[in-house]
């Protein structure tokens, strides 16, 4: 399968096939982790962060490192050119120039694309706005596979479904391998029209729920935070945050099997004492996250 060279952007632009072919390559990469890999020597990756990152940003470095290669880059805008004005445009063709790979989170909608269109060299997104996170739902995927052995798991997505780009990947994602799919979000931050009519199209089967009949139901309960800084106006922010917060005791008539995921970083949306639960999976997710993303890597620079 081929992927040398290619833009990792959108979920949407992958096969079944190539997204089992991603998570494959992933499990390769896990057990050889130990070793010393010089899979992508004298290599370089570019991070481009203009909003703030730790996991992605320290997983794709870490990454790169495991696999031999080396990483520059920035971890805010305000260290790079576009503080004095350079466009978006002229800042990748200006690094396309020093690596080989450039991963890239942006606060725009269609960054990405953007930037992959001028490039010439492979461009990751690491988000672009509340679009898309490819690469966090490829992590995601990887965990519920490891944990259920299976992605046509029943999932409820917890929170805020209209700004969280990572539930949008992630639910177009499970409806293609046929993922039953309920939804749990505050009034206001329901799912958007368009994802919906998307779902929909993939044939997944779509509901509404409460947070206690959604916990009683779900193999999977995928939890995200309140998307703060993307909230035009900072007082309806105020009417919703808190509005969830999963604890031991609203896990008590969870089925046994039952994980609970989340992409971090949390606020308030679950406390620390589930942590110590049977239930909890959100820092194996991190892990994960390594794995998957050495098999990115190196399948879009030719060397898996």
């Amino acid at each position: 399968m081929e992927f040398e060279g290619r833009d990792i952007i959108s979920i949407r632009d992958f096969s079944l096939e190539e997204i089992r072919y991603i998570l494959d390559s992933a499990l390769r990469m896990e057990a050889r982790m130990a070793e010393e890999l010089c899979l992508l020597e004298g290599r370089i990756l570019a991070c481009l962060f203009f909003e703030p990152s730790t996991r992605t940003r320290l997983s794709f470095e870490t990454a790169m490192k495991r696999l031999g290669g080396r990483v520059i880059g920035f971890s805010k805008a305000g260290v790079a050119s576009v503080a004095k004005g350079e466009n978006l445009t002229d800042t990748i063709k200006t690094v396309a120039n020093y690596a080989d790979v450039i991963v890239m989170r942006h606060p725009r909608e269609g960054a990405a694309r953007l930037a992959a269109e001028v490039s010439d060299v492979p461009v990751i997104n690491a988000g672009d706005g509340s679009n898309q996170h490819p690469t966090q739902t490829l992590l995601d995927l990887y965990t519920i596979k490891k944990e259920k052995g299976r992605l046509d798991v029943t999932t409820a997505i917890v929170g805020d479904l209209k700004y969280g780009r990572t539930v949008h990947s992630l639910a177009h994602a499970l409806a293609m391998f046929g993922a039953g799919l309920i939804l749990v979000s505050p009034p206001g931050l329901e799912m958007p029209p368009e994802v919906l009519s998307d779902l929909r199209e993939l044939g997944a089967e779509v509901t509404r729920s409460s947070l206690e009949e959604a916990v009683r139901e779900a193999e999977v309960l995928y939890v995200t935070r309140i998307q703060k800084e993307r909230f035009p106006d900072p007082e309806e922010y105020e009417k919703v945050k808190g509005a969830y917060k999963i604890t031991p005791e609203t896990l008590t008539k969870a089925r046994e099997d039952l994980i609970v995921m989340h992409p971090l970083p949390r606020v308030d949306e679950i406390s620390p004492e589930v942590d110590l639960t049977r239930h909890a999976r959100y820092f194996q997710q991190v892990r994960n996250g390594i794995p998957v993303r050495m098999a990115l890597l190196a399948l879009v620079l030719g060397a898996e």
